[in-house]
């Protein structure tokens, strides 16, 4: 029988309840075009360079909130059968501002280290 090594969970916020205008003014998280990649792979082709890619996986958790953000409580985390809320001061996933935020934070750290 196999045994429970750890548990994992994730804190997700309700997103899908957030108004426009209300609790976010902004959603956006710029994409590269795919002429683009193409662009660069054909340069690093004919050069003979080589490309490096990277996956931040918890990308979302790493921007600060600048705008004060309230959730509720996760079940099971309430304080004698009251319902509080938290003061996020970090993005969580579904959140709709998260991946701006992600934007800014990794748009300062490329300006910081010479990237135009």
């Amino acid at each position: 029988m196999g045994r429970i090594i750890r548990l994992k969970a994730r804190l997700v916020v309700r997103g899908f309840s957030q108004i426009y205008g209300i609790d976010y003014l902004d959603t956006y998280a710029p994409v590269v075009k795919l002429a683009s990649i193409r662009i660069l792979l054909t340069i690093a082709a004919i050069f003979g360079l080589e490309i490096h890619q990277i996956n931040v996986v918890t990308v979302f958790l790493a921007g600060k909130l600048k705008k004060e953000i309230y959730m509720k409580q996760p079940e099971g985390y309430e304080m004698n059968g009251k319902d509080m809320v938290c003061r996020l001061i970090k993005s969580l996933y579904e959140l709709k501002q998260a991946p701006q935020v992600w934007n800014q934070k990794i748009r300062q750290y490329l300006k910081f280290i010479g990237f135009n």
